[in-house]
């Protein structure tokens, strides 16, 4: 709009016309989508799986190169549909109030000229003259302190001769207003719509993704979060589910655009959507850490860029395809990563992990392999079978694995992800597993011991477990007999002493220190006096130990792992190093643990009966 808006250019001002271009531009993000698609589904891992020459890697880097533009052509004129419509949302509104200003007019014989002041008549009695007052002219543009006072202004209780004055005067401020508010708004919106435009170029890099999260942000705060109020976060995950099956496609494109930082990580909506989404804000955080100069934003960057070069490889024979079900650099960083998609597979699990883990690169090139192993493992019992690593809280890093607060945080936000599970899956009847590693299994035990468990649920695993709160394994929801626990022998955190244990070493070490009892004595007695308090040599730091006869879960095989104390480190005086942890770590590896590995994957298939078990403690 150029010039002085007025209410007959706000009037006639044709919506559908602009909602018809924004259509157009969300068909050209549409269409770049499918471009996109077809480059790296088909044309990128068609030439990497049959082109084995010298030319086939420049070649690959060229369509990765264009599958970036497509990629940011789709986000930038998806942003340009979405700030359109916001547009058209805001002016049907002012068009609104408009329309029923001039019925108001109208309906009092009122009438409204080109510069929105309003004629009104004669009305009233003089009460000099006994006539009618005549009628005069209201203009909202009219300072208030000029405007003539009524009667009622200049004395309580008497009332203005001609009534029709203050309703025009009224009408008048309420065009100017609309006018006011419309001509803010198109400002604002074209400020926002002069911001999507791309630099000169056809490299697509971290710095433009960094100024797409910049676009997306502008177009937020100018379209008031129009979109973003209308997600139902509040709401369960079977409600989410609902809401959106009954969006149309074009609504659902509209959201992806705009929100696909809580889409991405909103639980009840389907994973495909939510890989799309994910996939589209892992460019933007890539951009936004790229940007950032600290430890914590070079970890997680180089998690994200890990993440994303595994999602944009060829993929390999026989591994499910990867899909990214949440994503985020919010304390720890954020990341849920799937083999299989959990929506179309029977049987699937999701695993937590546990001490030290963050969004980093070991993260994204360790701990997301054991997800890969347990659905390859799975899948050679079940073909339709999925599995998923869940860093959706933030695990204790140090010292604080002491506490439960970190577990207490991320049990209620497991047992939400696990109820979208169950409200995306389309067969509605999954055999779903939850497992716990290390801290995780704390995590796990938490959120099983729930008021209704967690959501879907049919098996449990606990492996390396310090313990889950829980006294026995019937304490979890889902059955004694669907509680399974893994613990290595020379895993030191499945043998932690408990808290009364600890309380009581610290007793001994008192006692032997300047008393007649002696170091030895007092240490023996410190013992005996935390076995007392802590009921027994079957409790670990955490409760009852999950792998013990007094837990009563099954306990599956696995191998020893490496001895506790390294030898060679020891002899060479390297003590920092000398005790080995990576027995605590094998579980799911089957390079490393064979067994281990299997009897995880014949639960997750639903084939617990299958497993090879061990003796509990």
């Amino acid at each position: 709009m150029t010039g002085v808006l007025t209410w007959q250019q706000l009037h006639d001002l044709k919506c559908a016309e602009l909602l018809d271009a924004a259509d157009g531009w969300g068909a050209v993000s549409t269409q770049a989508d499918a471009a996109r698609d077809r480059i790296s589904n088909e044309m990128i891992h068609g030439l990497e799986a049959t082109q084995k020459g010298m030319a086939s890697p420049a070649a690959v880097n060229r369509l990765r190169r264009l599958d970036r533009n497509y990629d940011y052509i789709r986000t930038e004129c998806g942003l340009v549909r979405t700030t359109v419509t916001s547009l058209v949302y805001e002016l049907v509104g002012f068009q609104g109030q408009l329309k029923d200003a001039l019925d108001d007019a109208a309906s009092l014989g009122f009438t409204v000229a080109a510069d929105g002041s309003v004629s009104y008549p004669a009305g009233g009695q003089n009460v000099v003259t006994d006539q009618p007052v005549p009628g005069g002219s209201a203009g909202a543009d009219t300072p208030l302190m000029s405007r003539p006072p009524t009667l009622g202004a200049l004395h309580p209780g008497l009332v203005d001769p001609n009534p029709n004055r203050a309703k025009a005067q009224d009408i008048a401020d309420r065009i100017r207003r609309v006018l006011t508010a419309a001509r803010e708004a198109d400002e604002h919106f074209s400020t926002a719509l002069s911001r999507l435009k791309a630099e000169p170029g056809l490299d697509v890099t971290e710095a433009t993704w960094k100024d797409a999260a910049s676009d997306l942000a502008a177009v937020r705060k100018i379209s008031g979060d129009r979109l973003k109020k209308t997600i139902p976060t509040n709401a369960s995950p079977a409600e989410r589910h609902d809401w959106w099956t009954h969006l149309s496609q074009a609504q659902r494109d509209e959201y992806l655009t705009l929100c696909p930082d809580v889409l991405g990580n909103l639980d009840g909506i389907p994973a495909l959507a939510r890989d799309e989404a994910n996939r589209d804000n892992l460019q933007m955080l890539i951009g936004k850490l790229s940007g950032e100069d600290n430890e914590a934003a070079r970890a997680k960057l180089a998690g994200l860029r890990s993440i994303d070069e595994q999602l944009q490889a060829a993929p390999e024979p026989g591994v499910p395809p990867m899909y990214l079900l949440g994503i985020g650099d919010q304390g720890n960083g954020r990341a849920i990563v799937a083999f299989g998609n959990p929506d179309t597979s029977h049987n699937v699990s999701a695993y937590v992990p546990g001490l030290g883990t963050k969004l980093d690169k070991d993260f994204a090139e360790g701990t997301v392999n054991r997800a890969r192993d347990t659905a390859l493992g799975a899948r050679e019992v079940d073909p339709s079978s999925a599995a998923i690593v869940w860093l959706g809280y933030d695990a204790p890093q140090s010292a604080d694995v002491a506490s439960t607060h970190d577990a207490e945080v991320g049990a209620p936000a497991y047992n939400q992800f696990m109820a979208g599970i169950s409200a995306t899956h389309e067969a509605g009847d999954p055999h779903v597993t939850a497992i716990g590693h290390s801290y995780g299994s704390l995590t796990v035990g938490l959120a099983a011991q729930h008021q209704d468990g967690i959501p879907g649920a049919d098996d449990i695993i606990l492996v390396g477990s310090p313990g889950t709160e829980a006294k026995t394994a019937a304490d979890l929801g889902v059955g004694k007999d669907h509680v399974y626990v893994g613990a290595a022998k020379n895993d030191l955190v499945t043998q932690l002493p408990s808290k009364a244990e600890a309380g009581g070493t610290v007793i001994g070490g008192i006692l032997g220190f300047g008393t007649p009892f002696g170091p030895g004595e007092g240490a023996r007695l410190g013992h005996r006096v935390g076995e007392a308090i802590g009921g027994g040599p079957e409790q670990l730091y955490f409760g009852t130990d999950p792998a013990s006869h007094a837990f009563g879960a099954k306990r599956f095989a696995t191998a020893d792992g490496p001895f506790i104390i390294d030898a060679d480190k020891l002899r060479d005086l390297d003590v920092q190093h000398s005790i080995d942890f990576d027995a605590h770590s094998h579980y799911f590896t089957p390079s490393k643990d064979k067994v281990s590995a299997r009897n995880i994957a014949l639960i997750v298939a639903g084939q617990g009966d299958a497993i090879t078990t061990q003796e509990p403690r």
